[in-house]
C-alpha cells in the first residue's frame, strides 16, 4: 500500500505540537520525526505548533530548547511556529459557532454538584460522567458558566487508525465535555480541533496516549463540518524494563544526547527505529529514511529505548562519517578538553585515526589527547612496562632513521620500523610499544604508523628524543 499523494490536492500537512513546559524529551522528538519524515517522503509540509495554553507551566526557555533541539537534529518545518495563547479570538469564534448550532452550550453546575453527579453514577455502577443537567436549560453567557459539547447519547464513535485499525467507542461512555473553561479559556481536545482544521492538518501522526482524546475530537470535527485527518497513533516508547520512558532509563532530553558525544544523524536513526521499520536494516541515512519511511511499516508494539544500542549505532555513524563532516560536531568537545583545535587538515587526519575506535564524540575528544597536549606525561604503569634500557638502543636507531628519512607517508615509515627490525633483530612490537608509549604516553592508540604520520616529523623527533633522555636518567639495574 502506497502512503504517496497521488495530486496535488492530495499534499499530505502534517503537524508537530510540543507543550513548552520543558525540553524536547525522547518520546516528543520521535513524534516530531516521524511528522517531519512522512511530510519530506510526500512532498508534503509540517507545521509546527506550540501549545503554551498551560500559561502556569510555559515558558519561553523551554521553546527556546525545543527548538534549539529540532535545529540539532535537523528537523525543519515549512510553516510556522503559530502560538495558541495568540489564537484565543480564533478560538472564541468557533465556540460561539458551536452555541449558535446546538451543538454546545453553557452549563452552570458548581464543582459540588458535578461530584456528586459521579457519586451517584458510581453507587449505581455506572461510569462517572457530568448527567447532563444544564443540557438543554439554554443558559446565557455568564461569569460562572463553561461551555460543553453535547455528545450524542446513542451510537458509536469510530477512530479510522493507519496503525491500530479502527477502535470503537460507546457514545454513552462519552460525557458532555468542557471546550471552555468559566474563565475564558478553551480547552485542549477543542484547541487541537481548531487549530489542525485552520492549519489545513490532514495526516496526525502522534503517540497513542492520545488514542483516548481522539473520539471527542472526532465529534467535534463533525460538528464544525470538517473532514477527519488521517489518524495513526504510534505506540509508546518504553525502558528496558517496559515501563513509561522516565530518566532512570537514561537521559530524556534530545540536547543531553548532543552534549554526551551523540551525532543527530546517529539518534534520528535510533529514534525511528523505535516503532517503524524497513526489513532488518538498521543502518539509515537521513536519505535513506526520508525515501524509505510510511505509515504502513510502523508496528504495533510498544519501542524499547536501549541506551548500549543508542551508543553502539552511534559509532556506526561516526565511521561512516567523512572526517571533515564530523569536524564541526567535534570542536565544542575538544574545547571542553583545553585542546587548541582548530577546523582544518590537522583535525581532519587527527579524526581519521580516531574514528574506528570512538562510540561517542566524547570519546574521540579524548583520546586525541597525544596530538594536542605537549610535553607528553607517560602513564606510570607503560613507562615502567616499555620505556626502559632495553628499548633506548632500538629507539635511537629509530630517531636517527626517522630523522633521515625523505618522507613521512605511512609506507616510507613502514620502511623505517622494517630496517631497524632487520638491525636490531627486534620484532615490530618490541619496537611500536615504546614508540606508542614515548609519542602517546599510553599503550593504547591508533596504528602506530598513522600517528606518527599526523604529528609529523617535529613532534615525533621531540618526543623520541625526550623518551630517550627519559630511559637514559633511569636508575641501572
Amino acid at each position: 500500500m502506497s502512503n504517496t499523494p497521488d495530486t496535488l490536492a492530495d499534499t499530505i500537512v502534517t503537524r508537530f505540537p510540543p507543550s513548552p513546559t520543558g525540553y524536547l524529551h525522547v518520546g516528543g522528538a520521535r513524534t516530531a520525526l516521524f511528522n517531519w519524515l512522512y511530510a519530506r517522503h510526500t512532498g508534503g509540509k509540517m507545521v509546527l505548533r506550540i501549545e503554551d495554553t498551560d500559561t502556569a507551566r510555559s515558558t519561553q526557555a523551554s521553546v527556546d530548547a525545543i527548538f534549539e533541539a529540532l535545529e540539532w537534529l535537523g528537523i525543519d518545518w515549512d510553516d510556522g511556529p503559530y502560538y495558541q495563547t495568540q489564537r484565543f479570538d480564533l478560538y472564541k469564534a468557533h465556540i460561539d459557532q458551536l452555541v449558535a448550532s446546538g451543538d454546545a452550550y453553557f452549563c452552570t453546575c458548581t464543582a459540588e454538584e458535578i461530584e456528586a453527579m459521579r457519586e451517584r453514577a458510581k453507587a449505581s455502577g455506572d461510569k462517572p460522567r457530568y448527567d447532563g443537567t444544564c443540557r438543554e436549560r439554554n443558559l446565557s453567557p455568564s461569569t460562572d458558566a463553561v461551555v460543553r459539547f453535547k455528545a450524542p447519547l446513542t451510537g458509536t464513535t469510530v477512530v479510522p487508525d493507519t496503525v491500530k485499525g479502527n477502535i470503537v467507542f460507546q457514545n454513552n461512555e462519552l460525557d458532555d465535555f468542557i471546550i471552555c473553561r468559566s474563565d475564558g479559556t478553551p480547552t485542549y481536545n477543542f484547541v487541537v480541533v481548531v487549530d489542525d482544521i485552520t492549519m489545513g492538518i490532514n495526516t496526525v501522526i502522534r503517540g497513542d496516549d492520545h488514542v483516548m482524546n481522539t473520539p471527542k475530537q472526532i465529534l467535534l470535527y463533525n460538528a464544525l463540518g470538517a473532514a477527519l485527518p488521517t489518524y495513526a497513533h504510534v505506540p509508546m516508547v518504553l525502558g528496558n524494563d517496559r515501563t513509561r520512558l522516565s530518566k532512570r532509563h537514561g537521559a530524556m532530553s534530545v540536547t543531553a544526547y548532543r552534549d554526551m558525544g551523540f551525532l543527530p544523524q546517529a539518534v534520528l536513526n535510533y529514534l525511528v527505529r523505535l516503532g517503524w521499520s524497513h526489513g532488518d536494516q538498521e543502518f539509515f541515512t537521513v536519505a535513506e529514511l526520508i525515501e524509505k519511511f510510511g505509515l504502513d511499516s510502523i508496528g504495533k508494539s510498544a519501542g524499547i529505548f536501549d541506551a548500549d544500542k543508542l551508543q553502539a549505532l552511534n559509532g556506526d555513524h561516526i565511521q561512516a562519517s567523512a572526517a571533515a563532516d564530523l569536524v564541526p560536531h567535534l570542536l565544542p568537545f575538544m574545547a571542553a578538553e583545553g585542546y587548541s583545535a582548530e577546523a582544518g587538515p590537522y583535525l581532519e587526519a587527527v579524526i581519521k585515526t580516531l574514528k574506528p575506535r570512538s562510540k561517542t564524540l566524547v570519546e574521540m575528544a579524548q583520546a586525541a589527547h597525544f596530538y594536542y597536549n605537549d610535553p607528553i606525561v607517560y602513564e606510570e604503569k607503560a613507562a615502567k612496562k616499555f620505556l626502559k634500557a632495553a628499548a633506548l638502543e632500538p629507539v635511537q636507531l629509530l630517531t636517527e632513521k626517522l630523522k633521515a628519512s625523505e618522507s613521512f607517508e605511512e609506507k616510507a615509515l613502514e620502511q623505517v620500523f622494517t630496517a631497524v627490525m632487520a638491525e636490531t633483530g627486534l620484532k615490530l612490537g618490541k619496537i611500536a610499544q615504546p614508540v606508542r608509549v614515548a609519542l602517546t604516553g599510553t599503550t593504547v592508540s591508533p596504528g602506530i604508523f598513522e600517528v606518527i604520520a599526523v604529528l609529523g616529523r617535529e613532534r615525533v623527533i621531540t618526543r623520541l628524543t625526550a623518551a630517550l633522555s627519559y630511559i637514559a636518567a633511569l636508575p641501572e639495574g
